[in-house]
């Protein structure tokens, strides 16, 4: 199992930036894939970006060319910066792992943290 605990979350306005982390309670080295969803108000949960233990990273439409996802192994910490943040952003935004185990991958969640976008 690992754990995951956003942060880096906030209030901004729109054009500013933030940079949210997730660290995990060990090694993401073997970790398949870890990433960030987001889920605004009345919306389903929608993928933002990921990126592979192989480096591969994937980003949703809506953030490419704003957003970029990176990790640190040494500090078992993903990273998501955002800039030219719009209110469309405004979303709790949330760290999971993907994981092979055994036979059966495993999604792991953390608890999300809030960003809001002001206009």
């Amino acid at each position: 199992q690992v754990q995951v605990v956003e942060s880096g979350g906030g209030l901004v306005q729109a054009g500013e930036s933030l940079r949210l982390s997730c660290v995990a309670s060990r090694s993401i080295f073997s970790i398949n894939v870890m990433g960030w969803y987001r889920q605004a108000p009345g919306k389903e949960r929608e993928l933002v970006a990921d990126i592979s233990s192989g480096g591969t990273r994937n980003y949703a439409d809506a953030v490419k060319g704003r957003f970029t996802i990176s990790s640190d192994n040494a500090k078992n910490t993903v990273y998501l910066q955002m800039n030219s943040l719009k209110p469309e952003d405004t979303a709790v935004y949330y760290c999971y792992a993907h994981e092979l185990s055994g036979l059966y991958y495993y999604d792991y969640w953390g608890q999300g943290t809030q960003v809001t976008v002001s206009s």
